[in-house]
């Protein structure tokens, strides 16, 4: 019974998909929330914190370029390809599938009250929501899919794409990757140290809307 809460533990811990699957299983995650529908558990956005931090060491698994602003980039493409293309499997299988997952019923790794959310966030915000949804975790796996089941055009679901892709790369490995210097150098303080109360901040952070918002739904049904 330990060793099971113990690897349910791992899964949210960012740390540990860095640590013991590297580069590639990274990439492979970020690619998952949205292109698997598989981002109601997996840590998005403090696995992105997080890997900004390793980004020397991510980066030296496919080629080390002997410094750390290039080696931040590298990583910060990769993931931005990843979830780019996450994002348009998505969009593809919405298109493709059409109203029937509003019909389907709840499985493991899909539950319908979150696509629910996550068109109720779209037809407030538009094509916008695109680019939003990528920093709430849950909405940011299903807003392609509604994208692609209401027929949002192909040229403009594309740039919404990008843009929200490259603010959401950036935004997180950058700030990883420079607090972590910055807390060392000037306080001696290791973020390594206490990335579980890192990773447990930004859940919080980033999960409250989407809480607020499913109470609040409840509450009106």
């Amino acid at each position: 019974m330990i060793e099971l809460v113990i690897q349910w533990k791992d899964l949210l811990n960012p740390e540990f998909y860095i640590q013991h699957g590297g580069l590639w299983l990274f990439l492979f995650i970020v690619f998952a929330e949205t292109g698997l529908f598989a981002g109601f558990f997996l840590p998005g956005d403090s696995l992105l914190f997080v890997a900004g931090i390793y980004s020397n060491e991510l980066a030296g698994e496919l080629f080390d370029l002997n410094n750390d602003v290039l080696n931040l980039l590298l990583v910060c493409l990769l993931v931005f390809c990843s979830g780019t293309l996450g994002n348009m499997v998505g969009y593809w299988f919405g298109a493709a599938s059409g109203p029937y997952l509003f019909r389907k019923d709840d499985t493991f790794f899909f539950k319908r009250k979150h696509l629910l959310t996550a068109k109720d966030f779209y037809d407030k915000h538009g094509g916008g929501a695109i680019v939003f949804a990528r920093f709430l975790p849950i909405i940011r796996t299903f807003a392609p899919i509604i994208a692609g089941i209401v027929r949002m055009e192909k040229h403009k679901f594309t740039f919404y794409n990008i843009v929200g892709c490259i603010a959401w790369v950036f935004i997180m490995m950058f700030a990883g990757h420079y607090l972590y210097k910055f807390f060392l150098s000037q306080f001696g303080f290791d973020l390594k140290e206490r990335l579980e109360l890192i990773v447990l901040g930004i859940i919080l952070v980033t999960t409250a809307p989407v809480i607020i918002k499913l109470v609040a739904g409840g509450k009106k049904n």
